[in-house]
């Protein structure tokens, strides 16, 4: 069951000199922090690389030793690494462990349920996850923009509470960043006008926040929040729901594959795309985070038949 991570870390500071060594679950956040960090110093290379399973990741020995060599560690929550709380209590007990899903500031948004998503499985229309109870919430909130600046204040208040000398120098580059994100956030919108009435099809439900953001409209998807690979059945339930269905676009990623949009959008106007939401072909860093949100609203755009 998908559940709140644990609260945040508000125990006595350890002893730190100078800018703490910090590290990140995913390469979004890890680029959210080195934005905060600046000329200061660079997080470590995010724990789970582009693409890799956040819910079932199996640590290296070399991961676990760059935890516990870690003084500060940003992560998005129990919701989206159900495995890694225990990791961070056995490998990096000394650290701050700081969960972003556990801040406020923000609103959370549930995991879909049958009346308001359709996820296709075995030949059924089921609800996003059969698995999960009501009041779920769907970790991958760093696809918004404006959530991910609240994550980037939340991040900076931290690091100056932990490392006070730097205060205004991170919530300076925090102010910058939030500013860059508003901009971001503007041109998306531009880019959606006249696409929200579009139809389509995800891979998984991974990238609900984005598309609330800027009021897009899913049909369904091929797998629920845990990305599962697709069944024969379900895969012939969605190329029926498809050809009655007025969609404009299929989508694939990494995690599913882009097998099963070639297979259902054969013989069909529909188009295909394949979208990413963790930087999967980027280099980590300060500007992964725009490139990332940018070439995903690209492939909406393009694949929802901007220009036509």
């Amino acid at each position: 069951m998908i559940r709140f991570a644990s609260t945040l870390c508000l125990l006595p500071l350890p002893a730190m000199a100078g800018v703490p060594t910090v590290m990140t679950d995913i390469v979004p956040l890890q680029s959210l922090t080195a934005q905060v960090m600046g000329d200061l110093g660079a997080p470590a290379a995010a724990l789970l690389p582009p693409g890799a399973d956040p819910h079932d990741f199996s640590l290296r020995p070399s991961d676990a030793e760059r935890l516990a060599d870690a003084e500060i560690i940003f992560w998005v929550g129990e919701s989206l690494t159900p495995w890694m709380e225990e990791q961070l209590q056995t490998l990096a007990p000394q650290a701050v462990q700081f969960s972003l899903l556990e801040t406020t500031g923000w609103t959370p948004l549930e995991v879909r349920e049958l009346e308001e998503f359709a996820v296709f499985q075995d030949g059924e229309t089921i609800d996003a996850d059969p698995h999960d109870d009501d009041g779920d919430i769907d970790p991958h909130a760093w696809l918004d923009p404006v959530i991910a600046g609240v994550w980037t204040q939340k991040i900076a208040a931290e690091l100056a509470r932990i490392d006070p000398e730097n205060a205004a120098v991170y919530r300076a580059n925090a102010d910058a960043t939030v500013a860059r994100l508003a901009a971001l956030t503007d041109d998306i919108a531009a880019q959606f006008d006249g696409l929200t009435d579009r139809a389509y099809v995800l891979p998984h439900d991974g990238y609900q926040y984005f598309e609330a953001r800027f009021g897009l409209t899913a049909l369904g998807a091929f797998s629920g929040i845990d990305a599962r690979t697709p069944g024969p059945a379900q895969v012939a339930a969605l190329r029926a729901e498809l050809a009655g269905s007025n969609v404009a676009c299929v989508m694939s990623d990494a995690e599913i594959g882009d097998r099963w949009a070639q297979l259902i959008t054969e013989g069909t106007s529909a188009n295909t795309t394949q979208i990413d939401g963790v930087g999967v072909g980027l280099v980590e860093g300060t500007a992964l985070y725009e490139q990332m949100v940018r070439r995903l609203a690209d492939n909406f755009a393009q694949c929802l038949g901007a220009g036509s």
